[in-house]
């Protein structure tokens, strides 16, 4: 890449959905339903920035239809390509840490499940694999001095 940033068409903006944004003891964990080679394995909430969509204002609309949440939206979790994260399909992630303003979390949409888990039981869901690193730098920031 040139250093020019990721075009936006190929972005998903996600949320690590916190209990506190000031002192977070767990995090959303959703257990994707679809497509089949990806069901039954656990990712952060969010999608795909539509064309012209800002991308915080992606976040809040994928949050509202899969989940059926509002959120406060806190800073960025920053992944190593110009602050996204590479995920599956030659996309890029952006990943905003969060926590809910308005409603109560349900897998209306591309979830079978949502489970709320510690930080020391993240390990054990089964993680899409680009969502591995982002769960550790999740876990990093958690324990960082602050």
């Amino acid at each position: 890449m040139n250093g020019a940033l990721p075009p936006t068409d190929r972005l998903v903006a996600a949320a690590a959905i916190v209990d506190s944004l000031a002192r977070p003891t767990r995090l959303l964990c959703a257990q994707r339903s679809a497509p089949a080679h990806l069901a039954g394995r656990w990712e952060l909430p969010g999608g795909k920035v539509e064309p012209g969509e800002v991308p915080v204002d992606a976040l809040h609309r994928e949050l509202a239809e899969e989940l059926g949440v509002t959120v406060r939206v806190g800073p960025v979790l920053a992944g190593p390509l110009h602050g996204d994260w590479p995920i599956l399909a030659h996309r890029t992630m952006r990943v905003w840490f969060a926590e809910l303003a308005a409603g109560t979390p349900a897998p209306l949409e591309d979830h079978s499940a949502l489970r709320w888990v510690a930080d020391d039981n993240l390990d054990e869901l089964d993680w899409l694999d680009p969502d591995r690193p982002i769960i550790a730098a999740v876990r990093a920031a958690w324990r960082a001095p602050g």
